[in-house]
């Protein structure tokens, strides 16, 4: 990709976290996040070319000129990430891949899930933060980015163990370890106590835990898959965000 794509941000944890949560439900992340503050004071703010020095006949003829470059420019980026896609397919899902696969399209995630004997266990997988400027000489060491994670594992009693995974191709790297609790009466959240970090736990602790991972499906042998499932839903999602952006500016 070579206009836009550096603008994908990798989400934290925590918010990463919210996403897998609520999966399912009504709640929006606008209804969330998008709370605006109330400033008591008056905002001024200087401008070192007013917009009162342009008449509206000078906006009015820039407006369709400036308006077709950005068209243009758009076009060009198009037809090069649709030259992505097809260059760039996915292979077949491989014999015994326990998850099933949610994808929806305009989303930076993609959700696995499985039933596993009386467990119910959720994986929320994110874009690899690739580079845009990468070269062709650089293309082998980018295909084993690390691909960030959040697991969940529960039991029916909305208590919930959560782990934040990065995966490579040839191993699983757990980086964090919580126990997710319900929300109380009154819809608030607990602060709750987040343990310690995962390498500070015992050597046999933590390789107990990756077996239990393991046994889950959580494995490197599903990595190479979801590199390359994640690498084609960033070209699918890039494309058509560039389209978006191209009808809307045609409007």
């Amino acid at each position: 990709m070579a206009l836009f794509s550096s603008m994908l941000r990798r989400p934290s944890y925590s918010l990463f976290s919210f996403v897998l949560r609520t999966v399912g439900s009504a709640t929006t992340f606008h209804s969330r996040f998008s709370t605006v503050p109330n400033f008591g004071g008056e905002i001024t703010r200087e401008c070192s070319v007013p917009f009162r020095h342009f008449s509206a006949a000078t906006a009015t003829a820039m407006k369709p000129a400036t308006d077709e470059r950005v068209v243009g420019a758009l076009e060009s980026e198009i037809k090069v990430a649709e030259e992505d896609i097809e260059n760039y397919k996915v292979g077949e899902v491989a014999d015994g891949f326990p998850f099933e696969i949610v994808d929806n399209a305009g989303e930076q995630t993609i959700m696995l899930r499985r039933e596993f004997d009386g467990e119910i266990i959720k994986v929320a997988v994110d874009i690899p933060n690739v580079s845009s400027t990468e070269d062709n000489d650089d293309e082998e060491e980018n295909e084993d980015t690390g691909i960030p994670m959040v697991v969940s594992v529960s039991k029916g009693n909305e208590q919930e163990l959560e782990f934040g995974l990065t995966a490579f191709s040839d191993e699983i790297c757990v980086d964090s370890l919580s126990m997710r609790q319900p929300e109380d009466s009154e819809g608030s959240k607990r602060i709750a106590y987040e343990g310690p970090n995962f390498s500070d736990l015992d050597e046999s602790f933590q390789k107990a835990l990756q077996k239990y991972l393991e046994v889950r499906g959580i494995k490197s042998s599903i990595t190479k898959f979801l590199q390359e499932y994640m690498r084609n839903k960033d070209f699918r999602e890039y494309l058509m965000w560039l389209k978006n952006l191209k009808g809307f500016i045609e409007q």
